[in-house]
């Protein structure tokens, strides 16, 4: 049996269908069971309540398991979150921890420029030296987080972000799904990482332009100060830890203005990479403003 945690979540969720489209039982865990209603109807997924943060509510999601999809939210305790977590796996008699890290695949970031990719790194080597076989996921950035603008495309014809003239490789959620399935269930590839990209590096205006192609009318990329960007952060009311690792983040992206792309992953599994244009397309309702965006 193999456990996925943070199914409720974009990415857990999506790793969760994966398998069930594939008719291969699998563990979801959540926090709350409330909001797992959509995976819980997914057939041959079996949902269990727990906190990684609190190893004596984990005994039934480690029952019997042998691998760990280890996924948890961004935040501010996230090392202690997810090392617990290792911890109790290695007690559990868990063989092998593949982790979704955070150390995002086309830039070279520098880990002291940005809180997250120190928090991965520190998580990384705990795992690499726990005695236990892991993978580590390094996706690129999604390209589900342009979602998060549809509002904006929608009303104003717009895109805003403080990123200038950088060009990103972002990577479609659904083929980082079909990665982590294949490496739970095919040729298991241990004890290395695997950067994942999307298939093209896009500036900002080339993305916004591919959507307005996709809706049928046109979108305009503006490139707008970091402090205004903040202040839509905090509009939106997002915490001050996370405000400040965005803008660390986008900052870094300024300073490393073109990414690499890196399709081994999707070549070694034979998964076709999503290019930008039929991702714009399966969401056009989306940025449309005629179907809800996610969060």
């Amino acid at each position: 049996m193999i456990l996925i945690t943070g199914a409720a979540g974009l990415s857990g969720s999506a790793i969760v269908n994966e398998f069930s489209l594939n008719r291969v039982p699998v563990r979801a865990l959540v926090r709350d069971r409330i909001k797992a209603d959509a995976i819980a109807k997914l057939l041959g997924v079996e949902v269990v309540e727990g906190d990684m943060d609190r190893p004596e509510t984990l005994g039934p999601a480690l029952e019997g398991i042998e691998q760990a999809m280890m996924i948890s939210s961004s935040s501010a305790t996230m090392v202690s979150t997810q090392t617990t977590f290792i911890d109790a796996c290695r007690t559990a008699g868990v063989n092998r921890i593949v982790k979704f890290s955070g150390k995002e695949s086309g830039i070279d970031f520098d880990a002291a420029k940005f809180p997250f990719t120190r928090m991965h790194e520190e998580i990384e080597d705990y795992l690499e030296n726990s005695g236990l076989s892991w993978t580590h996921l390094r996706p690129a950035q999604f390209m589900q987080v342009y979602l998060r603008a549809s509002a904006t495309i929608a009303q104003k014809g717009m895109l805003f972000l403080p990123h200038e003239e950088v060009a990103l490789s972002p990577v479609d959620i659904m083929d980082v799904a079909k990665i982590a399935f294949a490496v739970l269930t095919r040729g298991r590839r241990e004890n290395l990482s695997l950067d994942i990209t999307g298939p093209q590096a896009l500036t900002m205006a080339a993305i916004a332009k591919i959507i307005g192609e996709a809706i049928g009318k046109p979108v305009r990329y503006q490139s707008i100060d970091p402090e205004e960007h903040r202040r839509v952060m905090a509009a939106a009311g997002l915490p001050r830890f996370m405000i400040d690792a965005l803008s660390e983040q986008a900052a870094e992206r300024r300073r490393h203005p073109v990414s690499a792309i890196n399709l081994g992953a999707h070549e070694a599994f034979g998964i076709e990479p999503t290019r930008f244009e039929q991702f714009a397309k399966r969401h056009a309702a989306i940025f449309r403003g005629d179907s809800r965006s996610p969060s």
